[in-house]
């Protein structure tokens, strides 16, 4: 590992004569959402599962990714390698990695890009132009809480993340709050609970503010569901849409930004007239689902067995 960086230095110390225009994608290979950071200034201002900055001409950056999740940060220096015609941009790809129970920003690939390739929008992805100054006001405090006894111990950390957009400024706060009882949307859900038990939070071990499904007690795969009334625009912005392929891509790009309950996804699932594409969703949605345990139900919504089948090895393989 320490040669293939110093590898990477060198080559980007003898192009640093050339002034690129290159493109950086972070993404994570589990569908966390995060918010990076370069050189200390904050360039997604939402939560994002892959995103893409451009602009980008300097060797390397300082680079830190925040989870929604309230995860541990992860730090890690970026570097832009030169590659091919210094006249010609490049994107760099970066992953959130997994090794030994630690995630790491790891290098992925590179190759070089024309501009329009450049400033092409993927709707799965969060595209910024970078910033070497803040364009929002972020304030991140952690804090941790070590606990002695006969017994060993249990750390925890919690982050508050309070981001604030100056061109609405006054208007429109996003606050991550412990110990709130109500969803971030503002909706409280009658028929489910929260319930707080110290540092063990059911879902990542850090944040106080627990979500609990009635009458469940499987593995949960994110920390919160989708709004009902949020859901339910989501639903008719989707059925609004007469082609199947454009009522996938909405679909897609709902769920791809959300945490949804199995009974959601069928729903959407339910939307679709072919076979192929409620497949195709449901498989999709297995990494954005919060009671995975519950994601047997979808099989109702399938005609034939081969795609209970797929879905299965699919839920098993990932």
């Amino acid at each position: 590992m320490k040669s293939i960086l110093t590898f990477i230095l060198a080559v980007t110390l003898s192009a640093s004569a050339f002034s690129q225009n290159n493109s950086l994608i972070v993404y994570s290979q589990e569908g966390l959402k995060l918010s990076l950071i370069l050189n200390g200034v904050l360039q997604n201002q939402h939560p994002s599962t892959n995103v893409k900055v451009t602009g980008l001409n300097a060797n390397n950056y300082d680079g830190k990714v925040i989870f929604e999740n309230k995860m541990p940060d992860v730090n890690a220096t970026i570097y832009l390698m030169y590659a091919g015609n210094p006249t010609q941009n490049t994107e760099y790809n970066y992953s959130i990695t997994k090794v030994k129970e630690k995630y790491k920003i790891k290098f992925r690939s590179i190759a070089p890009i024309t501009m329009e390739e450049a400033e092409a929008l993927d709707p799965q992805q969060t595209v910024v132009v970078f910033s070497a100054a803040p364009l929002f006001s972020t304030n991140i405090t952690t804090t941790t809480t070590t606990t002695t006894s006969g017994q060993a111990g249990n750390g925890g950390v919690n982050i508050n993340v309070n981001i604030v957009d100056p061109l609405l400024a006054g208007n429109h706060e996003e606050h991550y709050e412990q110990d709130n009882h109500h969803d971030r949307y503002g909706n409280n859900h009658p028929n489910e609970k929260e319930e707080h038990n110290g540092r063990n939070d059911r879902y990542n071990g850090n944040d106080h503010r627990v979500y609990v499904l009635e009458g469940y007690n499987g593995v949960y795969g994110c920390p919160y569901p989708m709004a009902a009334s949020e859901f339910e625009s989501a639903k008719q912005s989707i059925s609004a849409k007469s082609f199947e392929e454009s009522k996938l891509t909405i679909a897609k790009q709902i769920i791809g930004s959300n945490c949804m309950l199995c009974s959601q996804i069928k729903e959407m699932m339910n939307l679709f007239s072919f076979e192929a594409s409620k497949l195709d969703l449901a498989k999709f949605a297995w990494k954005y689902s919060l009671d995975r345990g519950n994601y047997y139900k979808l099989n109702d919504a399938f005609t034939f067995e081969s795609s209970i089948e797929e879905l299965s090895k699919y839920t098993q393989s990932h």
